[in-house]
């Protein structure tokens, strides 16, 4: 079927009684089914069109991971319409820049918070009609309630939406994704309807997705991976859905859920990285080295694993006594009792973080992709994984390496085009090939590793070419460390700004007998991390090599606009907030 919405509708007749999503009442998950989905979505598709939402118009979604959002997004495709996704962390101003570009008539709202932002720009924003809450927030200063909006709907025939539906033609519009604007305000990256459905089932095939599995919605909808993987993956493959019920109770929510399905950023997978290592050191004497033993097992299968091989004679009676003393305790104490696919991405991820979790036999398979690829560009596929890499190219895509070593693609998956930015879309996709921005290198069988991003290469004043990233992920593998960002542009050299993992920092604490407070001061946590910054330094050429650095006094966080809300560091943010610090490490 050629349109999301379509194969809603196709799940719908199909199984009309089976699960599609859960949401959490009290202490239940409640389910609705895909006939009452599917309904529901054409419910709001009709409501839309009653507050004025033409064929081809924008609808804004501004909110969590609820269904009320991906009702919004599949119900405005049903009328025709563009979603838009904001980012819940955006502020007035930029809500007001992306309404506005998009020409919005209709904002859908999480709660009255959001609500407060929208209406301090209104206006701005003479194209906004009606402004909508989701559902739990009664109607106020002139937004509907959920219940108002969808009553709007009797005012439209079932028949006026079914006619927007069948006008729906694969290489319409089919939704807006707004960059997270890590450089510049952002652009709104076109995707199709054929850029949905298309990657929606190379993404199903690789990792074997059906109707048995599941997953936990928590990661941000307006990012188009989420999306892949709560809404457009869902629907075209009959797999449930689980929202969680909020990003903070998203750790809470993966222990009641255990899913089959799991994706996570880097930052996610770091910290439980960071909790279940500190955990295993605290064993001792014989439960060190089971502990040890079976991680060596994990290892060991794992490796096979990823070369697609199964672990035999004896290395399989090892595995599965590690099973029943290690793996079967640890892995549903993190919520993955169940995960069949484990996936990270969005943001490049340590390798040893990789390694440490294949010793608990789960491979983390790495994701590399941008928006305008309309998420996966390469995969470590299950069977075909070589960690230190972001996998072979997809399954009709094709990946090559510009002469500056920028990567270029070209496919089904690469968008329409920025909107209203033909300047835009013509120096990022030049001849048929999608030029990403990132830099990288194939090797021999076709594996794709990220070097780094050509705007953030760094060149020191010796005019040295430096990529930060690797760098970077080598000092977040630090116990104690949190966030790293090197500086050293136009520098005589390379320093850093580092920031304390709160746990790992109150651990080292609690073991030395040091006060909570002002560790990011004390002599004896700067002594340790002193030791782990000369480890790194061993791992690289001197010139890049970091000279200095400083620890900053908290960690790096969205309220002051260091982080974009899938966890990237906006660099231009961090260094202007913490540019005392910065210069002073250059003033001798």
């Amino acid at each position: 079927m050629p349109t999301i919405p379509a194969r809603l509708l196709g799940q719908a007749r199909r199984r009309p009684s089976a699960s599609a999503y859960f949401e959490k009442s009290g202490e239940r998950w409640v389910p609705t089914d895909w006939k009452t989905y599917a309904e529901k979505a054409a419910t709001v598709g009709r409501a839309l069109m009653a507050l004025g939402l033409e064929d081809g118009g924008r609808v804004c979604i501004l909110g969590g991971n609820r269904s009320e959002w991906v009702l919004t997004a599949v119900g405005g495709m049903m009328a025709g319409g563009v979603p838009a996704g904001i980012y819940q962390t955006c502020s007035s101003e930029e809500i007001a820049y992306i309404v506005g570009h998009a020409g919005a008539p209709v904002v859908v709202v999480e709660d009255g918070a959001q609500l407060d932002k929208v209406n301090a720009v209104r206006d701005q924003l003479p194209e906004l009609k009606a402004v909508v809450l989701m559902a739990g927030t009664p109607a106020r200063d002139g937004a509907l309630s959920w219940d108002e909006f969808l009553a709007r709907a009797e005012e439209v025939a079932r028949s006026a939406l079914d006619a927007r539906l069948a006008a729906l033609q694969p290489d319409r519009p089919a939704t807006f994704i707004y960059t997270s604007g890590t450089t510049g305000p952002p652009k709104a990256v076109t995707l199709t309807h054929r850029n949905l459905t298309w990657t929606a089932d190379v993404a199903a095939e690789l990792v074997s997705l059906e109707e048995g599995d599941c997953s936990l919605s928590y990661l941000p909808l307006s990012h188009i991976a989420e999306q892949m993987f709560t809404v457009h993956g869902p629907i075209s493959t009959g797999s449930v859905i689980y929202f969680a019920q909020s990003r903070e109770q998203a750790v809470e929510n993966l222990l009641e859920v255990q899913p089959t399905l799991v994706f996570g950023v880097p930052r996610v997978w770091e910290k439980m990285h960071a909790k279940v290592s500190a955990k295993l050191a605290d064993a001792t004497g014989a439960k060190a080295k089971i502990a040890a033993w079976a991680m060596g097992v994990g290892r060991t299968v794992s490796d096979r694993r990823c070369e697609g091989r199964l672990p035999g004679g004896l290395l399989s009676l090892k595995y599965k006594l590690a099973s029943r003393l290690l793996f079967d305790k640890v892995k549903p104490a993190m919520g993955l009792g169940r995960a069949r696919v484990c996936i990270s991405g969005a943001a490049p991820i340590s390798p040893e973080v990789l390694r440490f979790f294949t010793g608990l036999d789960l491979v983390i398979h790495e994701v590399y992709g941008q928006s305008e690829g309309s998420g996966p560009t390469s995969f470590n596929r299950p069977g075909r994984t070589r960690l230190g890499t972001v996998g072979p190219p997809i399954p009709g895509v094709e990946v090559r390496i510009a002469e500056d070593g920028e990567i270029c693609l070209r496919g089904p998956n690469v968008f329409a085009g920025y909107f209203g930015d033909a300047e835009a879309t013509a120096a990022t996709i030049l001849d048929g090939w999608l030029h990403s921005g990132d830099l990288g290198s194939l090797d021999a069988d076709g594996f794709l590793k990220i070097t780094g991003r050509k705007k953030e290469i760094i060149i020191t004043a010796g005019g040295k070419n430096i990529t930060p990233v690797n760098i970077e992920s080598a000092l977040r593998d630090l116990p104690l460390v949190s966030q790293a960002v090197v500086i050293g542009d136009r520098r005589r050299f390379l320093s850093a700004l580092i920031t304390l993992d709160p746990e790992g920092a109150e651990r080292f604490a609690s073991e030395h007998g040091l006060p909570a407070e002002g560790l990011h001061e004390n002599a004896a946590v700067l002594a340790e991390l002193e030791r782990g910054v000369e480890s790194v330094r061993q791992r690289f050429a001197r010139v890049e090599h970091v000279r200095k650095y400083r620890v900053l006094p908290r960690d790096l966080d969205q309220e002051h606009n260091e982080l974009t809300p899938t966890l990237k560091i906006r660099r231009r943010d961090v260094t202007a907030n913490w540019s005392a610090y910065i210069e002073g490490m250059y003033a001798d």
